[in-house]
């Protein structure tokens, strides 16, 4: 198992001091990410808590998943890498209305 946990439903309020006191309980927590978006600063609702150990993760795990924090019900699951997309340019609102070929 992993040290790694993607924590999300996050309010948006929180910080990651926040983060790191709660996921603290469960253990020693070695770094805390908010995610948070490129253009505004805001943050996205998501981040990432690691922690020291696999057990220490586990506990996490089954100590919050589902648990109010904040006033929310959080997600806390073990991360999965990133899946690679493809990249678009330019324009992205979407594809224009150009004919469909079925």
């Amino acid at each position: 198992m992993e040290n790694k946990l993607y924590v999300g439903n996050l309010p948006y309020a929180a910080s990651e001091d926040d983060l790191k006191e709660h996921f603290s309980k469960a253990g020693t927590v070695t770094s805390v990410a908010l995610i948070k978006d490129k253009a505004t600063g805001r943050a996205k609702g998501f981040g990432f808590v690691e922690m020291s150990s696999a057990e220490e993760a586990q506990k996490a795990i089954s100590m919050f998943h589902g648990q109010d924090f904040m006033g929310r019900s959080i997600t806390v699951n073990v991360a999965r890498p990133r899946e690679d997309r493809p990249r678009t340019s330019g324009d992205r609102r979407g594809g224009g209305g150009g004919q469909r070929n079925f």
